[in-house]
């Protein structure tokens, strides 16, 4: 099973700014790249910060009405001090929330909605830049063909990680919601293939309803009895030696 890594979807080009860059100056970069934050980088290349639109915003929620009709929001200490900075190392959000290269989409995005930010600044071992990704970015895999779904499911889940035989489990992809059907010899094999499909690059959910033959090798002889899960219902045979 292969799985795109951040590597592989993050933009490797980066706009940075450096700690001393002014307020101007980063509305210039946002602008003329037409990205909504950028980095803060250190002499070595090291990420120390992010600046974002939303950090330049709250200069402009600060500021009185021309009019005199609102006295601007109201900050607190912390974001009073950010609204009236001049420089990228006075406003930017830090210490900058990075991923490294290797990591899965599925880490990543968890990392992003724990900290709460919408980019990561890429460090390689040495903590220096080498790209960024965004919640755009963790969405790529889910533009992924039905086929190419199906089919990894088919060749590199059943045949080659678990050895199902040709034809016992049945595979329909649509819209990347994975239906699954057919039957298995032991039961414990369900749960094992429904994990192994929801980790496939652009699976969006996993039905199944798969049956099978044996409860678990080596128990006692069970009656036959329907069992019943959130992807179906399986039936299964009593338990022979």
């Amino acid at each position: 099973m292969q799985h795109r890594t951040i590597a592989e979807v993050m933009t490797h080009h980066v706009v940075t700014a450096r700690p001393d860059s002014t307020f101007k100056q980063i509305a210039q970069l946002l602008s003329d790249n037409d990205v909504t934050a950028v980095p803060v980088v250190d002499d070595a290349g090291c990420p120390v910060g992010v600046v974002s639109e939303a950090d330049l915003l709250r200069k402009a929620a600060s500021v009185p009405d021309p009019e005199g009709r609102s006295p601007g929001r109201r900050l607190g200490l912390d974001e009073r001090a950010r609204a009236g900075a001049e420089t990228a190392e006075a406003m930017m959000t830090a210490p900058a929330v990075t991923a490294r290269p290797g990591w899965n989409v599925a880490e990543t995005a968890r990392t992003m909605y724990r900290h709460n930010v919408k980019r990561l600044p890429v460090v390689d071992e040495t903590g220096k830049l080498v790209g960024i990704v965004s919640r755009s970015d963790l969405l790529r895999p889910f533009l992924r063909s039905d086929g190419a779904i199906s089919d990894e499911i088919y060749h590199d889940v059943l045949r080659e990680t678990l050895g199902v035989p040709s034809g016992s489990v049945r595979v329909d992809v649509r819209e990347g919601v994975v239906t699954l059907t057919g039957r298995v010899e032991e039961r414990a094999a369900i749960p094992v293939i429904e994990h192994l499909c929801r980790s496939v690059d652009g699976v969006v959910a996993v039905h199944q309803s798969i049956g099978y033959t044996y409860a678990d090798i080596g128990a006692g002889v069970e009656p036959p009895r329907v069992h019943g899960t959130q992807g179906g219902a399986h039936e299964a045979s009593p338990h022979r030696r």
